[in-house]
Parts: structure tokens; sequence; C-alpha cells
């Protein structure tokens, strides 16, 4: 028993000691990814004056003594304030919002990222489940087009789309800029989405249908009352990546919409970037305006979304 135990001691110590090197691995990596967004984030709330300070100072605070003191720091919302363009509502007590990062930028590439994203989730779990349960003739080619089609670069095609989108708004009545660009990031997204999808259903087993058919359950009933709930996580999941994908584009969103009214957010940072010339503060607070709704998103759905990615890559 005791030469057991000393065998195992060495062993036991070795497994403790790689923990604690993956862990201190862990934290150095998060490190690294989280130091920009907390840059951003502390300069955002910086003043202008504290921005051009010299020597330039991590937080806005006077560290004069050798002590550090919070309460010294000057965390202000004036970058804040210039990206929204507040101002004193004539009409009602209080302030409205007239920049156009808030009233015309986010609610577009909101409804493009819905919509799109929407469209996308519906069209993919059509296709990938005719994929999934069905043996055709030239489904492996279709399969196999399908995956080249997603890994096309982008800029390879943005002429050609941006002669469709002009031929199709003098043809077309009443499709604009908006409904073109929901078209293209349907199709842009829609191939790398049918294959996720697929590996959802190709996770589910066929007996549950025929055992819903055998009770008596028409095939569509079977589809949704058991297909469709099993890969909800993983269709939630397509959805989830098709709108961080469209929300996070610019190159469209630059070379395809020709008004300024239906550009999307990320657009309205470079457009503020030309706007606000040198001002960091106030650039860094429109970065963190445009990026905040999909963290929000992410933090409310983070758990479903790792659960369903996980679940279909093992059971894919």
């Amino acid at each position: 028993m005791a030469i057991r135990a000393q065998s195992i001691a060495p062993f036991r110590r070795r497994k403790h000691t790689l923990a604690v090197l993956l862990n201190c691995a862990l934290v150095l990596i998060c490190a690294v990814m989280l130091f920009p967004i907390a840059s951003t984030l502390v300069l955002s709330l910086k003043r202008e004056a504290d921005v051009h300070r010299q020597p330039p100072l991590l937080l806005p605070c006077d560290t004069a003594t050798a002590s550090f003191d919070i309460a010294a720091c000057r965390f202000v919302a004036e970058g804040y304030a210039r990206v929204l363009l507040l101002r004193e509502s004539t009409t009602a007590p209080g302030f409205r919002i007239e920049g156009r990062i808030w009233t015309t930028y986010l609610p577009n590439t909101i409804l493009y990222a819905s919509s799109s994203a929407a469209l996308v989730t519906l069209l993919a779990a059509l296709s990938a489940y005719a994929y999934s349960r069905f043996r055709f003739r030239g489904r492996r080619a279709l399969l196999v087009g399908t995956l080249l089609v997603s890994g096309v670069p982008l800029l390879t095609m943005l002429l050609a789309l941006l002669q469709v989108g002009n031929a199709l708004r003098r043809t077309l009545p009443g499709f604009d800029d908006r409904v073109f660009m929901i078209v293209v990031y349907i199709g842009f997204e829609l191939p790398f989405a049918i294959w996720i999808a697929k590996s959802f259903f190709d996770s589910i087993p066929r007996e549950l249908e025929q055992a819903a058919l055998i009770d008596g359950a028409t095939p569509l009933g079977a589809l949704g009352r058991i297909v469709v709930p099993l890969a909800a996580p993983g269709l939630f999941s397509v959805f989830l990546l098709s709108f961080v994908q469209v929300w996070n584009d610019f190159t469209l969103n630059y070379f395809l919409i020709n008004q300024q009214a239906f550009r999307g957010a990320i657009y309205g940072v470079y457009d503020y970037i030309a706007a606000s010339g040198i001002s960091y503060n106030a650039l860094a607070a429109a970065c963190v305006t445009v990026a905040l709704p999909v963290v929000v998103v992410f933090l409310f759905a983070r758990r479903v979304f790792f659960l369903a990615m996980l679940e279909g890559a093992v059971k894919g």
C-alpha cells in the first residue's frame, strides 16, 4: 500500500502542476484578448484633455501621490454625449438623441441583422432537413457545391453585386437598398448555415419521426412537433451566428449601399471617424455603442449557444 501511494504521489503532483500551468495560460490568453476591449471602454469614459495627457495614464486619475485613489478618477460621458448628440428638448424636459449612429445606423443594422438571420435560419432549416432525411440524385454534389460557394471570397463578387443591385433598382419598383442588402446577406450566410443546421438534424434519430408517423402524425406534423423542437438550440445557434456576421459587416455596407440613410452601424463608426477627426474618446464611445447590443445578446444566449454547438459537434 505504501509503495502504491508513493507511486501515485508524483503523478498527482505532475497533474496539479499541469493544471496550474494551463490555468495561467488561460488567464494570459484572456488578458490579451480583453485588453483592447477594456482599453476602449476606459478611453470612451475619459475627457478629451485626459486622452492627450502626457505622460498617458491608463485611467483618468490624478496620481500625484504614491498611493492610488480611485476617488480621484474622472469617468465622464463626454464621448457618448458627442456620439449621441444630446440636445436639450424644447417640447419636453430632458434631452433628445440626434446622433446618426443611434437614430439611423443602428436601426438599419437591427433590421438587416434580424431579418437576414431569421430568413437564413428558416431556409437553412428546410434545406438541411431535406439533405439530412432524403436521398436523391445529385445530393452529394449539391452539398459539396454549397460548401464551395461558402468559401468564395467576398471581394471577388463585389463588382457583380454592384451591377446586379443597380439593375434591380432600375427594374423593380420598391426595390431599395434595404431589400437588396437583406437579399445579399441571405445569399452569403445561407451556404454555411445549411451545413451547420444539417449537423443538428443528423444528430436527431429518425426513429422518433417513425414513431410519430406510426401514432398517426403526418410528415409535416412530425417535423413540427418532434424534429424542430429538438433542433431548436441548433437553429438558434444558426440565427445567432448569422445575426453577428451581418451586424459586423462593413464591406458590403460601404460598397453596395448608395444612400446614406440606409447604411449600417459599422459604417456609422467609419463615418464618425471622418466627422470627428481625432476625437479619440468620442470614437471609442462610438465603438462601444455599436458593439454593446451584440455583447448583451451573447451574455443572455451564451449557454444555449455553446451547449448547442458542443452537442452538434459531438453527435455530428
